[in-house]
């Protein structure tokens, strides 16, 4: 296995609905109102990391229901994660096995693609030695709600591919679990405002299942169900929120957030997803259905 010891980098073709550079996030700036963004699933783009033997923050492509293509400027050595779909390299397919989850060699010139996913949402496209575009407060992370990073990828476009590491990938491949299908099973934790709905709201919560809708981004997931009544009606101050925070509208419709949500809110939060649950959440296209489970701390004294 050999690195090439020229400039490489990725010229895009096409970006498909949306592609972003996506690191591990912009940490420590949330007392300024700045979000940590980054990879919304990071299971699947810190896997793409490890086949390669990349540093752990190194940045990456987010491709979002696929359509990414690109053509390589000198050799480059890649790993694709997350949402499963169809790959190809200068239009020859390679079996689904094989493509996803695996260290891949391109040659200078190599035109890869990446169709729809077959079942999730957000495909993660790593670059050996990483995408080298410059990092903003830290992170190379386009946080797509506060305007933050590198600007989105679009045709013509040139991405810079960083030093290879000094470390060579052990791996080919890797198994890992299917991404979540139609429907997916989400852990919550109750509160901090869930005192503010009618008793039944919670009941509705963990009985029905909620519809991711196409109003979804990387802000967070737009939900339609069942009414969850407020009991309180009054203003609420804005106060910090999470990854995962479940808000609740005067509409009633939840929204999840996600990577690129807001740091404050002025609308109460029911429940709370647990940290361990949000990649899967990250991966619910349009249409998928959401179950949410209660689920509290161990060692937490009933509330």
């Amino acid at each position: 296995m050999t690195d090439t010891a020229c400039a490489a980098g990725l010229e895009v073709l096409r970006t498909g609905p949306l592609t972003t550079v996506q690191d591990s996030g912009r940490i420590g700036h949330a007392s300024l109102g700045i979000g940590r963004s980054g990879a919304a699933d990071g299971v699947s783009y810190a896997l793409a990391n490890r086949l390669l033997a990349n540093p752990p923050g190194a940045a990456a492509l987010e491709v979002t229901l696929g359509g990414l293509a690109v053509r390589t400027r000198g050799a480059v050595t890649v790993a694709i994660t997350g949402a499963p779909g169809p790959i190809t390299v200068d239009g020859r397919g390679a079996a689904m096995h094989a493509a996803m989850n695996t260290v891949l060699h391109l040659p200078d010139g190599a035109q890869l693609r990446l169709g729809t996913p077959t079942r999730g949402l957000r495909a993660y496209v790593a670059v050996r030695g990483g995408i080298d575009v410059p990092p903003v407060l830290g992170s190379r992370s386009t946080d797509t709600l506060a305007g933050l990073g590198p600007d989105l990828p679009a045709p013509g476009d040139v991405l810079p591919v960083g030093a290879p590491p000094a470390e060579f990938p052990v791996l080919d491949h890797a198994p890992v679990p299917a991404v979540p299908g139609d429907e997916i099973d989400l852990r919550v934790a109750p509160g901090p405002r869930d005192d503010w709905f009618h008793p039944g709201a919670l009941e509705a919560l963990f009985g029905h299942a909620f519809e991711v809708t196409g109003r979804s981004d990387r802000v967070g997931a737009r939900l339609a169900g069942p009414e969850l009544r407020r009991a309180k009606h009054e203003e609420l101050p804005s106060e910090g929120m999470v990854p995962g925070s479940l808000q609740i509208p005067p509409a009633g419709d939840p929204v999840l957030f996600l990577a690129d949500h807001p740091v404050t809110g002025g609308y109460p939060v029911i429940a709370v997803v647990v940290a361990a649950d949000l990649p899967r959440a990250a991966q619910a296209r349009p249409g998928t259905r959401l179950r949410f489970r209660p689920w509290r701390a161990p060692g937490a004294r009933p509330r």
